[in-house]
């Protein structure tokens, strides 16, 4: 298990949701406050407030790599279309390490179009031992990991400090 999986996974039998778990793990990769990383991903819970779309595991990656791999010039093409493809190949990875998809409730092995209320579960022992939950950040929070070892530094913003943040 690598350092980042460790952290989401610990954030997340903690009480994160799924999104805060991955993101709030690589918070200090881009000098984000963890609490603030906590706000960003706190409706991405539950496939986005318990709708079961897409995984919130996914959704905190895809979040964090934003921070870490985007360019933020809302204006330039090439950086979009690169960063579209990054987080292709990184949701290819999740889907395959997850079980073939990267949706929430096919992963819970929901039926189709179930949602459920917008009420979070306690977190029981029962609730950790029916959800693979904790293993998907750890995934997420791996895959994500790998792609920061890979990535050649040019490619890679330099860390800003929150206020600095565009």
């Amino acid at each position: 298990m690598s350092d980042k999986g460790k952290k989401a996974k610990a954030l997340f039998l903690a009480g994160a949701n799924c999104a805060q778990a991955v993101l709030g793990a690589f918070a200090d990769e881009y000098g984000l406050p963890e609490e603030t990383a906590f706000r960003l991903a706190a409706g991405f819970g539950g496939g986005i407030a318990r709708m079961r779309e897409v995984c919130g595991a996914l959704s905190g990656m895809v979040m964090a790599a934003g921070l870490l791999f985007a360019e933020g010039r809302i204006g330039d093409k090439a950086a979009k279309d690169a960063h579209y493809a990054l987080i292709r190949r990184l949701a290819d990875r999740y889907r395959e390490r997850a079980g073939g998809s990267i949706v929430c409730r096919e992963l819970l092995g929901l039926a189709p179009r179930q949602c459920d209320a917008p009420v979070s579960e306690a977190r029981t022992v029962e609730y950790y031992r029916k959800r693979p939950c904790a293993r998907l950040v750890e995934i997420a929070a791996e895959i994500l990991e790998e792609a920061l070892r890979e990535a050649p530094e040019q490619f890679r913003p330099q860390a800003q400090s929150a206020g600095d943040m565009p």
